[in-house]
């Protein structure tokens, strides 16, 4: 009965309401991304992602957060679950980011108009050109002493299990030499799983990983996919 009544009031108010601050959001990020481009592409989508949360009464608490420095450029690499690690990361981690995103998600109306001014990374694996693009504007951002946050599986799990990890993420930490931090998502493929069409409410634990630093020659793309693998994996309930 519970869950009855909560898909009503999901798709009755929860779902118009956010609607409407979606719409808000993307407006204030494309408006306020011309004159900041940092907190114009931050905080608008992290007080959004907040809104979905508290909404669709979703808890997030987040652990390890004295791991990270507020002003050190990091490539965060997590895990992914479902669609609510977007929102639980976007508006609760307590550092700014560019997300390395799908770039069919720009396909949205007028959210991807937004993701496009808020400085997002596209990833583009459809031919050797757009992939080109994506690796170059990646570059550029960490140049700019950006921090990007990816999930290396590429997509979210059909089942709760982590999926394999492609090399990308790690090979621009290898590159640049940056800090790459595991971030463990528990929780998310609960509330919802990649086939749900319906929230269910819970709570979302975000784990943040002590950064793993290069050394003298930088990063081994290798055993930095391991050692990011098995942090990641430490933080997940058996």
């Amino acid at each position: 009965m519970k869950k009855f009544l909560f898909s009503i009031y999901q798709w009755v108010i929860a779902v118009p309401v956010l609607a409407v601050i979606t719409v808000i959001t993307a407006i204030v990020t494309i408006i306020w991304s011309q004159f900041n481009n940092d907190a114009g592409g931050y905080y608008p989508a992290k007080w959004w992602s907040r809104c979905m949360c508290a909404v669709l009464l979703v808890c997030v608490v987040v652990k390890g957060r004295e791991h990270i420095k507020h002003n050190e450029p990091y490539v965060f690499a997590a895990n992914h679950q479902g669609a609510f690690d977007i929102f639980a990361l976007q508006g609760y981690l307590g550092h700014n980011f560019k997300w390395m995103m799908r770039k069919g998600l720009t396909n949205i109306p007028l959210v991807g108009t937004a993701c496009r001014a808020a400085g997002y990374i596209l990833v583009d694996t459809h031919s050797a050109h757009g992939m080109a693009n994506t690796i170059q504007n990646a570059e550029k951002a960490l140049q700019r002493g950006q921090s990007l946050i990816i999930f290396p599986e590429g997509r979210r799990t059909d089942d709760g299990s982590m999926g394999a990890f492609k090399p990308g993420a790690f090979k621009l930490a290898a590159e640049f030499k940056r800090p790459i931090v595991p971030i463990t998502i528990d929780g998310a493929y609960r509330v919802m799983s990649r086939t749900a069409y319906v929230v269910t409410p819970g709570r979302i634990t975000i784990t943040i990983h002590a950064p793993i630093e290069p050394g003298a020659e930088g990063h081994n793309i290798d055993e930095l996919s391991s050692r990011c693998r098995e942090a990641i994996a430490s933080a997940i309930p058996s």
